[in-house]
């Protein structure tokens, strides 16, 4: 018989955490192995579809299939056949961390294209902390789902190492991460409809990092007093951070604009769709040489640029100045700050303070940066990325 690829409407690398701690008992053990190898058949496991892998946890965590060992879903009923109880505590966090350091690897299967999925099964509920590993397998692209069965009711809520640990660990806390189980009996209920959820590729909105939904706009300052080895400086700050950034079409994309008393777009969001490309591109721009029209480059990129972003990428615009503009920078800053861009300005040398907070999102300290010589320009490479990071990850996650 030919051999399946695998459902491609649920290209997903899927790793399920299973419960293999003595609380859980040989039966329920067994009833765990049985759900498993039920989800296996109803994926429809291949290449071209959803990677399954196992990893069973109890004071220890041991990988028992890796994403990549089996290409079919009978492959993989069968080694799920073949898992023994391990025994011990139940540490879901350290299990977490585990998957995120390591068991979602290149070298382990992790495919790039497809998200990234954490089916947490528990019996009862967790001996250790899940909030820390949970928040850093978040940002790195980790949907975490927990399926709790017999979890604790009001009497044992006092029995907790950490309340409302479903909260704290889930993607998202709207519900559709989290299926509660009333008994293990119950649990073969929850097959189709745990299915269904990890194969809404749209809405495992945690598969989005810092790093891979943004569309970045660079508007860069080519006027006479930079000067042409600066402006090779001011290129190479421009590679340095987009060089931090997951890019292709689907993920992050970046676009230039150069500027003096005129503006030229020097490439488009999507017009280089790899990293290396793209790099190449930065480092070809021509450096033009005139005045200093800061104002009009800003409504200028909103146009040429922001108005063709993608609803679901942040849109992020990083002016670089070396002088005062010539022409009214702060309505332009403000029309774009209510299309939702944030603004991040780098002043070099002559720049205006007021200028560079004019341009910047609030809070200013957090997105306008000065310094004096072009030389000095990548220090604050680190910094961007990092405030980038953080905005993306605060963002609430009802």
């Amino acid at each position: 018989e030919p051999v399946s690829q695998g459902d491609p409407n649920c290209k997903v690398d899927l790793a399920f955490l299973m419960d293999g701690s003595w609380s859980i008992g040989k039966r329920r053990f067994k009833i765990q192995k049985d759900f498993l190898a039920e989800v296996a058949q109803a994926i429809n496991v291949g290449v071209a579809g959803p990677m399954m892998g196992i990893i069973q946890y109890g004071d220890d965590h041991v990988t028992e299939i890796n994403l990549k060992t089996y290409s079919s879903s009978k492959e993989v009923k069968s080694a799920i056949d073949k898992i023994v109880q391990k025994g011990g505590l139940s540490n879901v966090g350290k299990a977490l961390s585990y998957i995120n350091k390591q068991y979602f690897s290149d070298a382990n299967g992790n495919r790039g294209g497809a998200p990234n999925v954490a089916v947490v099964l528990v019996d009862g509920w967790p001996t250790d902390k899940v909030e820390e590993a949970s928040r850093l397998a978040r940002e790195s692209g980790i949907n975490i789902f927990f399926v709790t069965i017999e979890g604790p009711d009001d009497n044992e809520k006092h029995n907790l190492v950490e309340a409302n640990f479903v909260d704290k660990a889930v993607c998202r806390t709207n519900g559709f991460f989290s299926l509660p189980v009333t008994s293990w009996f119950a649990l073969r209920k929850a097959v189709q409809p745990l299915v269904k959820r990890v194969c809404d590729t749209e809405r495992l909105v945690c598969s989005k990092t810092c790093l891979n939904a943004n569309d970045i706009a660079f508007v860069i300052d080519g006027s006479s007093s930079v000067g042409t080895g600066n402006f090779r400086t001011v290129l190479q700050f421009v590679a340095n951070i987009t060089r931090e950034f997951e890019i292709s079409d689907t993920d992050t994309r970046v676009g230039a604009v150069q500027y003096t008393y005129e503006q030229r777009l020097e490439f488009a969001f999507g017009q280089y769709n790899n990293k290396a490309e793209l790099l190449n591109a930065i480092k070809r721009i021509n450096y033009w040489s005139g005045g200093t029209s800061t104002g009009a480059a800003i409504t200028y990129t909103a146009e040429q640029l922001f108005s063709k972003s993608k609803p679901n990428k942040r849109k992020i615009m990083i002016v670089i100045t070396d002088g005062r503009s010539y022409d009214d920078v702060r309505a332009p800053a403000l029309a774009v700050h209510r299309q939702g861009v944030i603004a991040y300005s780098v002043g070099i040398a002559w720049a205006a303070q007021d200028e560079l907070e004019y341009i910047a999102t609030d809070p200013d300290k957090e997105h306008s940066f000065f310094v004096d010589e072009f030389d000095n320009l990548y220090k604050f490479v680190p910094k961007i990325i990092h405030n980038i990071c953080q905005e993306f990850n605060s963002q609430p996650r009802n």
